[in-house]
């Protein structure tokens, strides 16, 4: 097996990782499909993905990573979530990681919820925090992959042609 191979191999293996960490919170996926691209622009010498398909791969993993934060964030505050309600979300995220893929979908809709019924102890409020919250989160994650898709794919098109 060449070198080239197994430098190809790593720079598709961490795409697939980073296709995999835009859905799952523990990975930070935007940055692994980036430096899968930067590697593979690397390899090749920068001839065919140059200078500026990487620096436009930047941009585009810099607007998902603030697109992902932000997104959960609006939903939040939309709702009138207090500082409880993402506090709760946060800690619903990580215990979401501990419990697959449903907790990591609805652990953050539960946390917020519970954070903003301990702030004002108001059930309806808590329960319209949580959705908000979540659907925000699910918002930024949704943007978040396809932005990596769309990453993925000026690099293949740099790459082919």
């Amino acid at each position: 097996m060449t070198t080239d191979v197994l430098w190809w191999t790593l720079s598709v293996a961490l795409i697939v990782l980073g296709v995999a960490g835009t859905v799952l919170p523990a990975l930070p996926g935007t940055l692994f499909v980036l430096a899968g691209i930067v590697l593979g622009a690397w390899i090749d010498g920068f001839t065919r993905v140059g200078w500026g398909v990487v620096a436009l791969v930047s941009v585009m993993a810099v607007i998902a990573w603030v697109l992902d934060y932000a997104a959960g964030l609006l939903g939040a505050k939309k709702a009138g979530a207090s500082k409880l309600a993402l506090l709760g979300a946060a800690i619903g995220t990580v215990a979401g990681l501990l419990m697959g893929i449903v907790g990591v979908l609805f652990m953050p809709l539960v946390g917020a919820a519970i954070g903003e019924y301990i702030a004002q102890k108001d059930h309806g409020r808590a329960v319209k925090v949580g959705i908000a919250t979540w659907v925000g989160i699910m918002i930024g994650m949704i943007a978040k992959v396809v932005i990596a898709f769309m990453m993925i794919g000026v690099f293949i098109v740099a790459l082919l042609f």
